[in-house]
């Protein structure tokens, strides 16, 4: 415990990074992860097989290989930076691969929730003049998002446990600090565990919680 006490202050800092890491990349999952349900509901057969292919290889391809692909691949041999500073040239290295992970699970999980939307409504939609975009923006999405709330909050809770693999990125995030702690204290390992765990547990907690309620308030009534 004391160094737990002792630490405070970089354990904070730590988690904070974490916490960055999934509210950046979880935003950018729901922007990429909506358009690639669009693309794999549209009428254009190649945006449709697009959509479906790079969800498969996303699903499919370990999350470490992703981010060691945008460490390495991008940032390295590529040489692309997104900032002079080393830290957060890696933060957004990482919240990248995070992102291009995550978002594959995002439109499956709203692709599933078109899928309990009634026909009738979009066919009623485009019997009143509306195209494609209008009538999945305006009718069907909404009601899709409605329905994959409680999907959505458990694809954030792994995505929150999945920033622990941008270590591989070079970013120090809580798991990073907790391994450091580990070797310095090695006579508190239980101690240290046990308080990171904690720390997990309560940015996971309410966010079940909190996508729970937000489930039962939000159901759509059939």
């Amino acid at each position: 415990m004391d160094a737990l006490l002792i630490e405070r202050e970089t354990i904070l800092a730590a988690f904070w990074m974490t916490i960055r890491l999934t509210a950046v990349s979880a935003l950018g999952s729901l922007v990429l992860g909506t358009l690639l349900t669009a693309m794999r509901v549209a009428p254009l057969a190649s945006l449709r097989a697009a959509a479906s292919c790079y969800v498969s290889v996303a699903r499919n391809t370990p999350l470490t290989l992703v981010l060691l692909f945008t460490g390495l691949g991008v940032g390295a041999n590529l040489g692309v930076e997104l900032s002079d500073d080393l830290a957060t040239n890696n933060f957004w290295l990482a919240c990248i691969g995070l992102t291009a992970y995550t978002s594959a699970f995002v439109c499956e999980a709203l692709r599933s929730g078109l899928n309990t939307v009634p026909v009738g409504q979009a066919e009623a939609a485009r019997s009143l003049g509306l195209g494609f975009v209008k009538t999945l923006g305006l009718i069907t999405l909404p009601q899709a998002f409605r329905a994959v709330v409680a999907p959505l909050g458990s694809i954030l809770i792994a995505l929150t446990k999945n920033t622990t693999i941008a270590l591989v990125v070079g970013v120090s995030e809580a798991s990073v600090r907790m391994r450091e702690m580990i070797e310095t204290y090695g006579d508190q390992v239980i101690e240290i565990f046990l308080g990171f765990a904690a720390g997990f547990l309560l940015l996971c907690l309410p966010m079940g919680l909190l996508f729970g309620w937000l489930s039962r308030r939000m159901a759509v009534a059939r």
